[in-house]
């Protein structure tokens, strides 16, 4: 068999150009790749490198005002540019299937998920009822989703973020294409749940009951998962390709500048010496804190939700305590009690001196400028329409501030954040994702509060955008002495950020303790599951 023989796609010298007025000529500029039946090639680059481009122009999916060419895009021998639109609808789901970051954009929500599945089977085959309910149920079998049948019946809201991830995957590889596309599959996922889906993933690809290995074009900016995963590993920043060879001498002996600088930004899981232990009395502080959600069924029983359960965290002036565990288990929720975004069951909550669980919301707003929260995706909590010097100073005006006073203040919080000052007169949808989010910091930090709370403020991040933000974090923290509560999955985050850490498990603290002595001799077993669970080391 020649070498060529299998090979899946090829990709020679792809040019996708932006419209006239963007920041470059081109999204994808002179890339070249080749991925073999089997293998895996991994896609690594910051935001705006150009990977998610790449890989819908391999799909056909491109936004109308981008363009393809020259170039050309190879799937097992058949030409994808000069294909019509017809012929890729043919090929998507048959030939390649593509997964995308977030399922819940990708579901219908007003689709169970089995009738998702079975629609793509009527549209690609010609089985009848009977066919597509077993295969149906053989691949969420496969995909290892429990009480498949309940899940089939289910809407995508009603399951969790790595259930909905494994029905998208199911939907992609139910007609056991050639080429799998993945498109940051696993960035919103916790340690655990990511490592299940790489697993399954690889399993799927390994699976010969179609006749072939499939190969896999795999996206992320993970370079832990990079790690785990990949048998070649193409490097892209601003629309080229910086370096491209196997996962072994990119990752061990990288070449180009930009390669060394994204591996320099991976956080180590190794934490650094413990700073001095804060003194003082604490500016946050939960006790006991539990919430409880009541829900009624058709026949009107009560069913309880166990959310939280007897939770007590406290956060001292200057120390960064930080909060892990998987999806469900309780890290926001505790989070949200704590700032009185939500109103706790059981317990009691102290900002400072002052205790706040019993306050109605009229005695707790004077209150509120002390603790500010940081959300996950500043998209949704930056208003579109406003200004992003009217979003930082409002804070500021609500507690007394002048209209001037709050102008000055907004403006050495963006020196602060390393924006410009005058881009206060911008609207959100003209920054980037780590631009927004160092704005999220400074419309909190316009309040002047004592805490901050991170709620996976830099989850979302590639890694050389978080590595900025975390090291904002650290420079704010010392400048005011904040408080800092940072709720994170990421494992490798916490370890460099953190003084103490906090582990949640459905629900529950199951252990707590200095981030170094937590990390080295961990006495919890879901502990231990979680750190095994990390991705792979890239150095």
């Amino acid at each position: 068999m020649s070498p060529e023989a299998d090979l899946v796609l090829l990709v020679d010298r792809l040019h996708v150009a932006l419209p006239p007025g963007s920041d470059r000529a081109y999204a994808v500029e002179d890339i070249s790749l080749r991925i073999h039946a089997g293998k895996t090639l991994c896609v690594v680059g910051e935001s705006g490198s150009g990977k998610s481009v790449m890989a819908t122009a391999v799909m056909g999916l491109l936004a109308r005002e981008l363009r393809s060419g020259p170039g050309s895009i190879v799937l097992q021998g058949e030409s994808l540019l000069a294909a019509s639109a017809q012929r890729l609808r043919a090929l998507r789901g048959q030939a390649m299937g593509m997964v995308f970051q977030e399922p819940m954009t990708a579901l219908n929500p007003v689709m169970t998920c089995g009738d998702q599945i079975d629609e793509l089977l009527r549209q690609h085959t010609d089985w009848g009822a009977k066919r597509r309910s077993e295969a149906v149920l053989k691949i969420v079998q496969r995909v290892k989703l429990p009480e498949p049948e309940r899940m089939l019946r289910s809407y995508p809201h009603q399951l969790s973020g790595g259930q909905r991830q494994r029905i998208v995957i199911a939907m992609a590889v139910i007609l056991q294409p050639a080429l799998l596309i993945c498109d940051e599959p696993t960035t919103a996922l916790d340690v655990t749940t990511q490592k299940e889906i790489l697993r399954l993933i690889e399993e799927l690809q390994a699976d010969l009951s179609g006749g072939h290995r499939c190969a896999v074009l795999f996206i992320t900016h993970d370079m832990g998962v990079v790690a785990e995963i990949a048998d070649e590993v193409l490097v892209m920043h601003q629309g080229k390709a910086v370096e491209y060879g196997t996962c072994d001498a990119v990752l061990h002996s990288p070449q180009a500048d930009y390669t060394k600088m994204l591996l320099a930004a991976v956080p180590s899981l190794t934490p650094p010496p413990a700073r001095p232990a804060p003194q003082g009395e604490p500016l946050l502080r939960g006790l006991d804190v539990s919430k409880t959600y009541s829900a009624r069924d058709w026949l009107g029983r009560q069913r309880l939700t166990h959310a939280l359960q007897s939770a007590s965290v406290a956060v001292t002036a200057g120390e960064t305590v930080g909060i892990v565990g998987e999806s469900g288990s309780g890290k926001s929720t505790l989070a949200r009690c704590l700032v009185r975004l939500i109103d706790p069951t059981l317990g009691r909550v102290f900002w400072g001196d002052a205790k706040v669980c019993q306050l109605t919301e009229s005695a707790l707003r004077p209150l509120r400028s002390r603790v500010q929260i940081v959300f996950q995706d500043p998209n949704r909590s930056l208003n579109p329409r406003r200004t992003v010097g009217d979003s930082i100073m409002e804070g500021a005006i609500n507690f007394g501030a002048t209209r001037a006073e709050a102008t000055k203040a907004a403006a050495q919080l963006m020196e602060q954040v390393r924006l410009p000052v005058d881009s206060l007169q911008r609207y959100p949808s003209q920054f980037s994702g780590g631009q927004r989010q160092r704005l999220a910091i400074a419309r909190a930090l316009a309040c002047k509060p004592q805490v901050l709370v991170a709620d996976e403020a830099v989850s979302a991040l590639d890694v050389s955008v978080q590595a900025q933000i975390l090291a904002l974090l650290r420079e704010i923290q010392a400048e005011f002495g904040l408080g800092l509560l940072f709720i994170t999955h990421d494992l490798r985050v916490a370890a460099q950020l953190c003084d103490r850490v906090v582990v949640m498990h459905q629900g529950k603290i199951v252990e707590e303790g200095p981030t170094a002595t937590l990390y080295a001799r961990p006495q919890h077993d879901y502990t231990r599951r979680l750190l095994s669970a990390a991705p792979g080391a890239v150095s």
